[in-house]
């Protein structure tokens, strides 16, 4: 008969301590509700935001895509672009605080990003360079809308839906 001598000292101890620590690392990554992100803004489009290595999708807005073009006085404009530039005339050289509030099927982080104390997604919305999505800027959108300013001064597809042609999703 064999027998078998319990190891003892800090090993099982330490491993314990370093998987509670990756599932609470593993925890703030999966799910960073209420994170708050800070810093220096780079514009990847209308609205998506790098701060340092991580990719912010504005939540509750929908900008055209890059590809996207819209007409305005009867001429063809690349819409998607123009949001962009709306987007970097915001936030450039500006100090930019999120607040995470989940992800997107592409694992951005969705937040809610201020640039001196004013809603981003609010200043987009009402600009007419991103439409509300999810109802969010419902009325920062029919504001937009009613003054025929950005996208409404002319005619465009809603992102959504110009992504469901022409990228099939």
């Amino acid at each position: 008969m064999r027998r078998f001598r319990r190891r003892s000292g800090p090993s099982g101890i330490t491993s314990l301590i370093a998987a509670l620590a990756l599932a609470g690392g593993a925890a703030v990554v999966l799910k960073p509700n209420d994170r708050k992100l800070e810093g220096r803004a780079q514009v990847t489009d209308g609205d998506t935001i790098r701060i340092g290595d991580t990719r912010i999708r504005l939540k509750g807005i929908d900008a055209p895509e890059m590809e996207q073009r819209c007409s305005k006085a009867g001429r063809s404009y690349a819409c998607g672009e123009t949001a962009r530039r709306a987007l970097i005339d915001l936030v450039s050289g500006e100090n930019i605080r999120c607040r995470a509030a989940g992800r997107d099927r592409y694992q951005r982080i969705l937040a809610r990003c201020t640039v001196n104390g004013n809603d981003i997604g609010t200043q987009m919305v009402e600009s007419g360079w991103a439409v509300s999505y999810g109802r969010d800027y419902d009325a920062e959108e029919a504001r937009a809308q009613q003054r025929g300013v950005g996208l409404w001064e002319g005619e465009f597809e809603r992102p959504q839906d110009w992504r469901r042609t022409e990228r099939g999703g």
